[in-house]
């Protein structure tokens, strides 16, 4: 099995060879991510010679045009999806707030969401927010032992009146990598569509979204080394259930009929970085230019975790005085863990452990939250 050269993706990262950090470690990075340089490269010639107007006659808004609508091209490649189903917003947050006000247009009073109980605010509150329009709210609960989601909790909740089931493809507090095909499945028996938040899931590997069955799958490039845009994939299928909320005459512009104002020219363009980055890791680790290399590149990245994955979980669920929180297989859930520490508070744990907190033998930075009695967290 090809192993993940760290030496070279570590070059590919300008931060990590700044002095002024030379001697930090980052363990929490829920806020984002240092862009990679094909990012910066990308942000500097858009600055120097594009930053114009685009889509217009003369070649530096010709250029700037091309450098945007290839951006859409190569991210539903990696996706599998169509190039019509990619959108670029400000952020994921604001991407869902948008999707429900073009959910409202379409629904009536009586019609159901159901909202898994694992969501991040972003993927609940707006839901939640339509209760006041007459739109029942459903909560699919989690397992309260461990935090997980069971699937077999949702299909009680189903039947003809609900038309959206939200969930997060990952936690960014339990960890574990939901079932997104099972859930589809469940919610497309009743005619409803599955909305999928992948910010948590995408720094470890771009998903196929097709095979997965969502409808809509959201995400982060901030937090997938790249600038501060969020992407939303609303496949075909959702289309019918969303009035568009641009311009009117963007209204059947496929990269603008769900973002109410206009984009930022220079992040859509410089987030072709990530994509260079991804197909830069590719050839460095003998891959080809192909359609097998999302895949590659997806499977390259999470093998590396598992390893590192499985020793912290090792470490954490051989500890009596603790209780991990998710899934305790490396292959069920990403470097992101919870536990309970019933005896001592999250700031004390977290003061204790600042200067020699644990990583892996690879230099993999993991991600760590305690949640203590008290509720408080670090």
């Amino acid at each position: 099995m090809v192993k993940l050269d760290l030496k070279y993706v570590r070059q590919q990262f300008p931060a990590f060879s700044s002095k002024t950090l030379a001697s930090e470690f980052f363990f929490e990075n829920a806020g984002g991510s240092y862009m990679c340089k094909q990012v910066i490269d990308r942000f500097q010639r858009y600055y120097e010679q594009r930053k114009v107007q685009p889509y217009y006659a003369f070649k530096a808004s010709v250029d700037a045009g091309a450098e945007m609508d290839m951006a859409r091209v190569r991210f539903a490649q990696y996706l599998n999806v169509s190039i019509d189903e990619v959108l670029f917003g400000p952020s994921t947050s604001q991407n869902t707030y948008v999707l429900s006000q073009a959910f409202l247009g379409r629904l009536s009073r009586g019609d159901t969401i159901i909202i898994s109980e694992q969501e991040h605010e972003a993927n609940s509150g707006v839901w939640r927010r339509l209760e006041c329009n007459g739109i029942e709210i459903r909560i699919w609960p989690i397992n309260e032992a461990d935090g997980r989601l069971q699937i077999s909790r949702l299909k009680p909740l189903l039947d003809q009146t609900v038309k959206m089931v939200a969930m997060t493809h990952c936690s960014n507090l339990v960890g574990e990598i939901n079932s997104v095909r099972d859930a589809a499945d469940l919610a497309h028996q009743v005619g409803a569509i599955l909305l999928v938040d992948g910010v948590s899931y995408c720094p470890h590997g771009f998903p196929d979204v097709n095979a997965l069955g969502a409808d809509i799958y959201l995400f982060s490039t901030y937090k997938t080394y790249g600038p501060h845009q969020g992407i939303m994939v609303i496949r075909k299928s959702a289309w019918h259930l969303l009035e568009p909320q641009a311009h009117f005459f963007n209204h059947s512009n496929s990269s603008k009929w769900m973002v109410p104002a206009g984009p930022d020219h220079a992040q859509i363009a410089a987030a072709n970085g990530i994509i260079d980055y991804f197909d830069d890791v590719d050839y460095h680790h003998g891959g080809s230019s192909d359609k097998e290399r999302p895949r590659r590149v997806q499977k390259l990245l999470r093998e590396t975790e598992k390893p590192n994955i499985q020793i912290m979980t090792e470490y954490l669920v051989g500890r009596k005085d603790i209780r991990l929180i998710g899934p305790s297989v490396a292959n069920d859930r990403v470097p992101t863990f919870s536990f309970v520490a019933p005896h001592i508070s999250a700031a004390l744990i977290g003061k204790k452990t600042c200067r020699r907190w644990y990583y892996g033998r690879n230099r993999t930075f993991l991600r760590c939250t305690i949640i203590c009695r008290d509720g408080s967290r670090s």
